[in-house]
């Protein structure tokens, strides 16, 4: 999806009204919409059944869509307060008339110009599962002054006790650098309006924006395609996913779906293959076949009934031996894509292994955890690979392939992915807040789904094993690539509404992937 810088943006919507007949009301109207939609679907998430908001407004666009919101919100059946941060007095143009509608509807509005006003509110918080930030949008610049500073700290406290959900940017963001520039909401999401700004891709922004969504306001295509985007970046979105997974014929077979072959584990890390494997059954896939050291088969076989699970020699630590790939190299051929790392363990034999399969594996292969940190003192043999190559680093394994510190590669996650594939030829993941997806040739696109609550052992075989089995169904690897952060991503802000950032596990993100595909296909 293309991102835009906040003045692009304004000339859409000024477009939008101007040649194509929409009144400014209207957009605001479907805004607040869009605002309202997004938080009835994680309050239904949380399996909250009365969910409550209070909307906190200020006096321009941003607090329009507030009231636009709160309106839209009371038809969702939630419980809805507005706050305005400063007076009623100062509201005009198209949020007046939003105002005037949540009046007519009987929403109680209440007005905090002060400073006592907000030290009120802060010792004596108001009870209410979501806090809905509609203080200032992509206009504002410079640090928050007055009425809209006090409630921004008032939102950052109440925050252990509500969900936050900003409007368009969470307020204090610059819209186009990512920057605080004083006082900033941290939002758990941020629902932007008609395409995300450059500022909540920025590695600036991580801690305040969230889970960004995008809602759809009605800017007419063309208008978005005469746009230069702002950026050589892109957003990875549903919208533009949607195509890359067609309708499943009724006379097709599990072979039509394609056969996977994961290659891992050793002792003491069952887990890490059990997990890819799981994952890799839910992600459509027809056959998944485990190669593990034969001491873990039960242990692997267990946790993924739907695999077919082989156990090969092992070293004297209890990981894959070198000869262990002897016997399948002739079989390679008849498999769609390969899978080699979760649990590999960096014995000089998983180096040998990993080598052999460089030079012989002739279909599509991704490279995880250990087959990457075996590589780390000759990262360029990747380019040897005779078949598609895709590499899934955290920043201490790029770190390494690279020959630098994680810290140099957080400052640059872009630029030290694109470094990789430059490197080694291979199709780069770089996980983390904000998942980077680039190519050898330059492409760069960004992930914003997922949450701390994935910052656990195993969200990565999860995501190497989804992501093996979308390849694995033909699906093209820069496609499978993005299709596979996003819905690894969504799975995980899925489970954690349901079960908490620190309650959940990553099992529990493997149980919400059937659920999050519902958002790119509907069958």
């Amino acid at each position: 999806m293309k991102i835009v810088t906040s003045a692009q943006m304004r000339q859409l919507d000024r477009r939008t009204i101007e040649e194509g007949g929409i009144p400014g009301h209207e957009l605001m109207d479907r805004a607040g919409r869009g605002v309202a939609d997004v938080t009835r679907y994680f309050a239904d998430l949380a399996g909250m059944n009365t969910p409550s908001a209070i909307l906190i407004a200020g006096r321009g666009n941003n607090g329009g869509d507030a009231f636009a919101a709160a309106r839209h919100l009371k038809d969702l059946g939630f419980d809805v307060m507005v706050w305005i941060a400063g007076a009623e007095s100062q509201i005009t143009g198209d949020a007046l008339k939003h105002l005037g509608n949540v009046h007519a509807d009987g929403i109680t509005v209440e007005e905090f110009p002060s400073r006592e006003d907000w030290d009120e509110n802060t010792a004596h918080p108001a009870s209410a599962d979501f806090l809905i930030d509609g203080l200032l949008g992509t206009g504002s610049h410079g640090a928050p002054r007055g009425p809209v500073a006090w409630a921004i700290q008032y939102l950052n406290s109440a925050a252990n006790d509500a969900f936050v959900i900003s409007i368009d940017i969470p307020s204090g963001i610059n819209a186009d650098t990512g920057i605080a520039e004083g006082d900033a909401v941290n939002a758990d999401v941020t629902v932007t309006m008609g395409l995300p700004k450059t500022g909540l891709v920025a590695g600036a922004a991580q801690e305040f924006v969230g889970t960004v969504e995008v809602t759809d306001i009605g800017i007419p295509p063309a208008y978005v395609e005469a746009i230069k985007p702002a950026t050589d970046v892109e957003m990875i979105y549903s919208t533009e996913l949607r195509r890359l997974l067609p309708r499943r014929a009724r006379g097709s077979h599990k072979g039509t779906y394609g056969n996977l072959l994961v290659i891992g584990g050793a002792r003491g890390y069952a887990g890490a293959a059990g997990l890819a494997c799981r994952a890799a059954s839910r992600s459509g896939v027809g056959l998944t076949t485990a190669l593990v050291p034969g001491s873990i088969l039960p242990v692997v076989a267990s946790a993924s009934l739907e695999t077919m699970v082989h156990a090969g020699p092992e070293t004297e630590t209890g990981s894959l031996a070198a000869a262990a790939i002897d016997p399948w190299l002739p079989r390679l051929a008849t498999f769609d894509a390969l899978l080699v790392g979760p649990g590999l363990t960096p014995h000089p034999d998983s180096q040998a292994l990993v080598r052999t399969l460089i030079e012989h594996c002739p279909v599509p292969m991704v490279l995880d955890a250990d087959a990457l940190n075996v590589l780390a003192d000759n990262p360029k043999l990747i380019r040897k690979a005779r078949s598609t190559v895709i590499i899934t680093p955290h920043p201490g394994e790029l770190g390494r392939l690279l020959g630098r510190d994680a810290a140099s590669i957080q400052a640059d996650r872009i630029g030290a992915a694109r470094a990789a594939a430059a490197l080694t030829g291979a199709l780069v993941i770089l996980k983390g807040a904000g998942t980077v997806v680039t190519t050898r040739e330059g492409s760069a696109f960004i992930n914003m789904t997922g949450n701390p609550g994935m910052a656990r052992g195993g969200s990565g075989d999860i995501l190497a094993g989804l992501l093996s089995g979308l390849l694995a169904q033909g699906i093209a690897p820069l496609d499978a690539a993005r299709a596979a952060v996003f819905l690894h991503g969504r799975s995980g802000d899925m489970a954690a509404w349901r079960a908490s950032q620190s309650g959940m596990v990553a099992g529990d993100i493997i149980s919400e992937i059937p659920y999050a595909f519902r958002e790119l296909v509907l069958r």
